[in-house]
């Protein structure tokens, strides 16, 4: 049994969906860290003033506060499926460094990363290589997996890459929980968004033309702008999936982004409308008084960006036991000899990097 709260590290916090997970589970965070003000300010206004605001390549991590865990979310557009990836050859790419010198001078006993699904195949594979490599040279067992959120609860088909590392003295062997929920009892969006309507807070309709709604009433919930009748003076072609995209009231929602023009801000299964920030919210298991500061659109990047708490819980819960393991004696923390399991994760088999 954990005798106290975990203390938890956070770096490329946004508006802490993942640390809210954390928190709901028992931890307690120490210091937090961003560089995007509208998030910080989100931060702040929901768990305390602990978060620097600024670049992670101005922190002095020797003088952090000790941890138990570290949690970072490092930028993920150049890694992204959808934009243009440039992966470690950007210099937001590289940013994941600053996590790897984090973890080297704070020396948590566990460390968990979260990243888009580009970041598998982003450098035909050597940019996840490389990051478990850095890890592993620093004494840790790195396991990765490809995880669908929907299956841990969350109301939305989220496929995102998740990382972590347990430090080598310390007498645990993670594995990855195993999934709660499936076709069979998915988390819905309707369900998500029952009684949405009496949120208080980030709950504003946007305006929209005539023509977007007249286009949304020829797309059946599910749907999106390929449901148009291509006879129809409506018709829109060579677009991504996203676009005019409408949830379904019986499935969780398909992923929800952070940015985009026209047509990608993801609409009610029934109403023709945009979704609102809170609907958004909820999608993502963020209650409903947790509240978003800044725009529309600034709030609409903070939630796409955002790890879903209810999902992030569920790793909470699952790392406990780490946290009252033994330290082994022998352990000197280096990198043991390497080694590979193969792991079949969402029909594709993938070379779980051990240390």
């Amino acid at each position: 049994m954990v005798k106290s709260s975990p203390r938890l590290l956070s770096l490329f916090s946004g508006c802490g969906g993942l640390d809210l997970g954390f928190v709901k589970a028992g931890y307690k965070i120490v210091w937090a860290n961003d560089n995007q003000h509208w998030a910080c300010e989100t931060y702040r206004k929901n768990f305390g003033d602990h978060i620097f605001e600024g670049s992670i390549t101005e922190v002095d991590f020797d003088k952090l506060p000790d941890c138990d865990v570290m949690t970072g979310g490092f930028p993920c557009q150049d890694f992204s499926m959808i934009w243009k990836r440039g992966g470690l050859g950007t210099e937001r790419g590289n940013l994941y460094k600053f996590f790897v010198r984090a973890v080297d001078a704070k020396r948590p006993k566990i460390f968990i990363g979260e990243n888009v699904k580009g970041l598998l195949s982003a450098n035909k594979g050597a940019a996840i290589q490389q990051i478990v490599d850095d890890f592993a040279e620093l004494g840790y067992t790195v396991k990765y997996r490809l995880c669908n959120f929907a299956k841990y609860g969350a109301p939305q088909l989220r496929e995102r890459v998740v990382i972590v590392g347990v430090r080598n003295d310390i007498d645990y062997n993670f594995e990855f929980p195993e999934y709660t929920h499936d076709e069979s009892n998915y988390y819905t969006a309707g369900q998500a968004l029952e009684g949405v309507e009496k949120a208080l807070y980030n709950n504003e309709h946007q305006q929209i033309k005539e023509k977007t709604r007249q286009m949304l009433g020829l797309i059946p919930e599910g749907g999106n702008f390929t449901s148009i009748p291509k006879d129809s003076p409506y018709y829109v072609k060579g677009m991504i999936s996203h676009v005019y995209r409408r949830l379904h009231r019986d499935k969780p929602s398909t992923t929800i982004i952070a940015g985009g023009g026209g047509g990608t801000w993801g609409y009610h299964f029934e109403e023709n409308r945009p979704l609102t920030n809170r609907e958004r919210a909820r999608l993502f298991g963020y209650p409903d008084d947790f509240k978003f500061e800044g725009s529309i659109t600034e709030v609409r990047r903070q939630i796409g960006n955002s790890v879903p708490p209810i999902a992030a819980k569920v790793f909470a819960e699952h790392l406990k036991p780490a946290f009252s393991a033994s330290i082994k004696k022998e352990s000197k923390e280096k990198v043991q000899p390497e080694s590979e399991n193969s792991s079949k994760i969402e029909g594709v088999n993938l070379a779980l990097a051990m240390d």
